[in-house]
């Protein structure tokens, strides 16, 4: 196994860069940067220029209309426009319901959904976790009940992610209540947010940001030929799409542009007269985080190389989720640390554009706690640690 970049591929890699360079508008660049608040227009403008060149369904097979780009073709994407300082496409379409649609949808569903994705008619959002139902999935209770050529829809989502901005929701519901397994008797719906008896209520989280809300259905009619693959089968596609949401979150680009920008706080903060990165406690952290997004980085090669050659990732997403995320919740904690005191005042106001206001700290202060808390999170969704341990515990292991 050969984990260097081919000729070909660092000549796609030069090609990336070409395109960030020309494609990211300055203005969203130094927002990523400087750790700003986005909109609903910033994402936009970063998905409509990913559109035009034909790169917004980065995951997607040629025949769909996506670029058929390899698995290393698409880690090397993503780990340039980290570095780069371009904005995350958001997964919520093209990388979570459209490879669920390709695979287990209808073929009107395939020529009406897919399309209207890569050219940004649909934003969409996820309704999988609800109160009392994240981890532990199968025990969801929203409810679908099939009358004539609809299905009534009760129950509420919650920390749906930007649904806010969504236009469509994919829902896991429950359509049999008596199967033997709780699992047996789930379905997955599409589900338009225009319709009536659909209701968004913001969640603030802990630094401040609606990110996230509850979505409620009140006898909401969706249309039968809105339902994915087959009734009750809903959780072979939930499993196939958190397949592909915990590879994502492993997100190794997104770490090593965070660790050197880490790197650069600790070199300008100062401890008994010296660079902050020269205390031998601090350095000795930012060694083995470093070393540890080393070996997950190679992991992920492995695995990507292994997908190239025809397999599939399985037991390695789980891992790939728990190290991921440790280790990004690590550099912000770090990074917490490095700014000492300036870390406890969040100045919401000095997340937006144009902020005139007296800083306080350094002017990388700001976003630091908003960061440190929002990545809390990531051990939890997508499945959370705890549950990833136990799959590869019985899966794996057969413990």
């Amino acid at each position: 196994m050969d984990l260097n970049f081919t000729p070909e591929e660092l000549a796609f890699r030069d090609e990336v860069r070409a395109f960030l360079k020309a494609g990211v508008p300055d203005d969203l660049r130094a927002k990523i940067k400087g750790g700003k608040r986005l909109v609903k227009d910033d994402y936009f403008r970063w998905h409509k220029a990913l559109s035009e060149q034909g790169w917004l369904g980065s995951n997607w097979p040629t025949e769909f209309g996506g670029p058929g780009w390899t698995p290393v073709q698409k880690h090397i994407f993503e780990e340039e426009c980290y570095a780069y300082g371009a904005p995350r496409t958001l997964p919520f379409g093209v990388n979570m319901v459209a490879p669920v649609i390709m695979k287990f949808g209808s073929q009107a569903q395939k020529d009406y959904y897919l399309p209207r994705i890569l050219d940004l008619t649909d934003w969409w959002c996820q309704g999988y976790s609800e109160p009392g139902s994240g981890s532990d999935l199968a025990s969801l209770r929203t409810s679908a009940v099939r009358e004539g050529d609809h299905y009534i829809v009760n129950g509420q989502k919650t920390w749906t992610t930007l649904g806010q901005y969504a236009d469509k929701i994919f829902c896991l519901v429950r359509t049999n209540p008596n199967a033997a397994k709780p699992q047996e008797g789930i379905s997955f719906l599409l589900i338009d947010m225009e319709t009536p008896g659909v209701t968004v209520r913001p969640i603030i989280l802990l630094e401040g940001e609606h990110e996230v809300n509850e979505v409620w259905f009140d006898n909401v009619k969706v249309p039968v030929e809105n339902l994915v693959g087959e009734e009750n089968k809903g959780w072979t596609y939930a499993k196939y799409l958190l397949t592909h949401e915990r590879t994502g979150i492993a997100n190794v680009g997104s770490s090593k542009a965070a660790l050197l920008h880490l790197k650069a706080i600790a070199r300008d903060q100062v401890k008994n007269g010296r660079p902050l990165i020269e205390d031998p406690l601090f350095r000795n952290r930012i060694a083995k985080v470093e070393i540890d997004l080393m070996a997950h980085e190679m992991t992920n090669l492995r695995v990507l190389a292994e997908v190239q050659s025809g397999g599939a990732p399985g037991l390695e997403s789980s891992i790939l989720k728990i190290r991921g995320t440790e280790i990004r919740q690590e550099i912000t904690d770090l990074a917490r640390r490095a700014i000492g005191p300036y870390a406890i005042p969040f100045q919401s106001e000095a997340l937006e554009e144009g902020f005139n206001g007296e800083p306080v700290g350094p002017d990388y202060a700001a976003p630091i706690a908003k960061q440190y808390f929002n990545m809390r999170k990531l051990s939890i969704y997508g499945g959370s640690n705890e549950i990833q341990k136990n799959i590869i515990a019985k899966a794996g292991l057969g413990l």
